[in-house]
């Protein structure tokens, strides 16, 4: 991934100040929000963070992010929620907003996990299947509104079970081309398409800290129907499965495991086609790298958070390996694809063991992501 992201804290410019005026400064203050929390536990926290940002496809950007996280009626025996957001526009008139939420009301009884995304903003695409070429095909232009929301209720103890949504647009879309094959450059929903999903998920969770899970075991799976009569552009359903567990070692270091499967049948649109790569697992490849109508992927990551001889900083070591394909009974190693590397936390917010984190990964096509965000990738 070639995308470069600069959060602008003004460090500098504050501890250059600090110790020179007897009443702390704004630019003090914020500082403060990263190296002293002083804020009471069962205190809501909120940080805001400018950004600058690049890539080839969009030259400069600039933009904010803002992190909310809190309990529940200020009770800590309630889980941690946390709402993220993230805006951003770029000197090519680009622009996008990114806001996701896991929210627990008082006792646990609800959850709400969703993600809202507004985006005009340009797509590599190298097309279908796990053969994809290395180099991308075209460069999608268009108009994006994704709505996913999950309302989960408690039914006995770690048990939620509830209505999931999902709502795709896609308009607006272009496609420049760096090839000659044009039968590459005509997925179904290439002319944009509106698709709702409506269907049952069902939760098993065990964590108290999504932002920083030490220990726990977290399972969701859940079956998306979508229908022409409701507006889709075919009849198809989407299965998606995700098991987390999480072995703490000693007091700090703990080991994370993870499966992800999404599976897809009946004739989707490109867009909704099962996507390898991201921030979250597959780190090292950019999200749709690879496409197909399944994936599979499973990754582990051995946290130290926070190191022995730092109360702030941690490191991360991980590893990905996964892989797309069209039906099961074709499925082979020539198949998957592994990525892994190194992530350097710091800690935010101690009294809410919050970490932000920095990772560099690499994937075995020599490519390289570079993350830089709140909370671990899972």
């Amino acid at each position: 991934m070639h995308k470069r992201t600069l959060f602008l804290l003004f460090m500098g410019i504050s501890l250059g100040i600090i110790g020179q005026e007897k009443k702390p400064n704004f630019m003090v203050r914020y500082v403060n929000k990263f190296t002293r929390d002083t804020t009471a536990k069962e205190k809501p926290q909120n940080l805001f963070c400018p950004s600058i940002n690049y890539a080839p496809e969009t030259k400069l950007g600039f933009g904010a992010a803002n992190v909310v996280v809190g309990f529940a009626k200020r009770d800590t025996n309630n889980r941690l929620s946390e709402i993220r957001a993230f805006g951003f526009a770029t000197l090519l008139k680009q622009y996008g907003l990114l806001i996701d939420q896991a929210i627990f009301s008082n006792k646990n009884r609800w959850f709400f996990l969703g993600l809202l995304k507004i985006q005009s903003f340009p797509l590599a695409y190298h097309g279908i299947g796990y053969k994809s070429p290395k180099n991308k095909i075209a460069l999608i232009e268009g108009f994006t509104f994704n709505f996913r929301e999950r309302f989960l209720r408690n039914v006995w103890g770690p048990f939620y079970l509830g209505l999931e949504l999902d709502f795709q647009h896609l308009s607006r879309v272009s496609f420049q081309s760096f090839t000659n094959n044009t039968a590459l450059l005509n997925p179904l929903g290439k002319n944009g398409s509106n698709n709702l999903g409506v269907g049952l998920g069902f939760l098993y969770d065990t964590r108290h800290n999504v932002l920083n899970v030490r220990k726990g075991v977290f399972f969701e799976t859940a079956v998306l129907n979508y229908r022409k009569s409701l507006g889709s552009i075919n009849n198809f359903s989407s299965l998606f499965t995700d098991f987390r567990y999480f072995f703490p070692l000693r007091n700090r270091n703990v080991l994370a495991f993870q499966y992800a499967g999404q599976f897809t049948f009946g004739d989707a649109p490109f867009n909704q086609y099962s996507l390898l790569g991201g921030e979250m697992i597959m780190r090292g490849y950019y999200l749709g790298r690879y496409r197909d109508k399944n994936c599979l992927s499973i990754q582990t990551e051995y946290r130290m958070l926070p190191l022995k001889f730092s109360k702030k900083f941690g490191l991360a070591v991980f590893a990905g390996l996964g892989g797309v394909y069209n039906k099961v009974e074709s499925i082979t190693v020539r198949h998957l694809k592994y990525a892994g590397g190194v992530g350097l936390h710091y800690l935010l917010f101690p009294k809410k063991d919050v970490w932000a984190r920095l990772d560099y990964a690499l994937n075995n096509e020599l490519g390289r992501g570079i993350y830089l965000t709140l909370g671990c990738a899972f």
